[in-house]
């Protein structure tokens, strides 16, 4: 009996000593990760790296109409931070040129015509913009609606957008007919076009838009803040990173206009438009300047429109250029000819021929490296190195660029520039 409680009493202390001697080895031999930092402060979301408040965390952002949201103090926590890590992914160098300015931001703003219905296509088009580039800048965010934006419209956009954002209602005098304007001829157009199935041929609010964004969206109060735009609108993709601030780019290289898609315009809606644009050069001499790109828009040396133009539902562009005695004389002589109720103008054509025709060449710019898709074109920058460098995920095969259909072809010709390296890849 006592052999047996002694032989028991061995087991147990060997079972003992056992597992102290594998503690120590695994404890000295794994070791701890360090603790992660944690932040002293509360979140600043224009650009702070500091951490959030518990209330933003858990509860609704301070602020978020604004498009930012405020500091507030939390209380200090002492930690050991982390040692820095390499991103496993190291960011390539790029061939593009960064702005030579080094100041702080270009005062300029993203501009939206969009209505409260518009809200989950808008809300896509802002996560590309801030993701691919708005984050790391911060510019303002500026919302026009014929109607008033209601809370719901306020609340998502801003709180996606890192700018401050601003809601604006158009005045009925810029989204209505002008008082010369024969409502009943262009009811009769508008019942022509249809049984045509002319594209938004039958739309009275197509018509008003185009009038609007051709002559009126820069005239809004709220623009008169600002030197710079970019237009988006719903639906977009940005496919690529921009690595650089394309507003500086545009000031520091002394550009004016831009564009990433062009292409002939719809024959039936603007039958008439290049009449009227003649009448304009022959009472506006002053305003054609010297080294202008009618070449690009006319094959016969102005007599006709080859119907190119710039698609503008992607522009970044500068205000002062719109504001211009050249540009507004344009716009009036449009305007007083009716073809934006009689006809279907559309706002592209007209930004693209007042373009072509009252700036130099070397002020309108292709941004190649601003990969681009609103339906149904893309805009696949050209180049193999260039879109793993802006780690782009479109299709080269599908860029319109150096399709038939195309005017950007006939861009690079006009100034004698070459082509990208691979646009062979993407002809049709």
């Amino acid at each position: 009996m006592a052999a047996g409680s002694s032989r028991i009493l061995r087991y147990v202390l060997f079972a003992f000593f056992g597992v102290m001697i594998l503690y120590f080895i695994s404890s000295s031999s794994i070791p701890r990760p360090a603790l992660p930092a944690v932040p002293t402060k509360g979140f600043n979301w224009k650009g702070s790296t500091e951490g959030p408040t518990a209330e933003e965390v858990g509860g609704e952002k301070p602020g978020a109409l604004n498009g930012q949201l405020s500091n507030t103090e939390a209380p200090a926590v002492s930690a050991k931070p982390a040692e820095s890590v390499a991103p496993t992914t190291p960011k390539p160098s790029t061939d593009l040129s960064p702005a030579a300015s080094t100041g702080g931001k270009m005062n300029a703003t993203f501009v939206t015509l969009a209505r409260n219905s518009d809200l989950w296509e808008i809300v896509k088009s802002i996560r590309q913009v801030e993701d691919r580039f708005n984050r790391n800048y911060h510019y303002d965010w500026v919302f026009l609606n014929d109607k008033p934006f209601d809370s719901t419209f306020k609340k998502v956009t801003s709180a996606l957008i890192s700018g401050t954002t601003h809601y604006e209602e158009i005045p009925e005098e810029h989204w209505s007919y002008p008082d010369f304007i024969d409502q009943e001829k262009a009811r009769q157009v508008r019942e022509k076009m249809a049984e045509k199935k002319i594209i938004y041929g039958d739309s009275v609010s197509y018509r008003h838009m185009c009038r609007f964004e051709s002559g009126f969206f820069f005239r809004q109060p709220i623009m008169n803040k600002f030197e710079w735009y970019w237009r988006v609108e719903p639906s977009i993709e940005l496919y690529c990173d921009i690595a650089y601030d394309p507003f500086k780019f545009m000031a520091d290289n002394k550009k004016k206009y831009s564009f990433v898609l062009s292409l002939y315009e719809y024959v039936e809606t603007i039958e008439t438009l290049w009449d009227s644009t003649k009448t304009y050069m022959q009472k506006h001499p002053e305003h054609l300047v010297k080294g202008n790109a009618l070449d690009w828009l006319s094959d016969d040396d102005g007599e006709t429109y080859n119907h190119c133009h710039f698609w503008s539902n992607f522009e970044i562009g500068n205000l002062d250029w719109l504001r211009s005695p050249a540009y507004l004389d344009y716009f009036e002589q449009l305007d007083k000819d009716g073809g934006f109720f009689y006809e279907r103008w559309g706002d592209a054509p007209v930004h693209s021929i007042a373009a072509a025709l009252t700036l130099k060449k070397e002020e309108i710019h292709f941004f190649n490296d601003i990969a681009y898709y609103h339906v149904p074109f893309t805009h696949c920058p050209t180049g193999d190195q260039k879109r793993l460098d802006l780690k782009c995920h479109c299709n080269p095969k599908d860029n319109f660029d150096w399709k038939g259909y195309s005017c950007t072809s006939k861009w690079f010709k006009v100034n004698k520039m070459e082509k990208p390296e691979g646009w062979e890849d993407q002809k049709d």
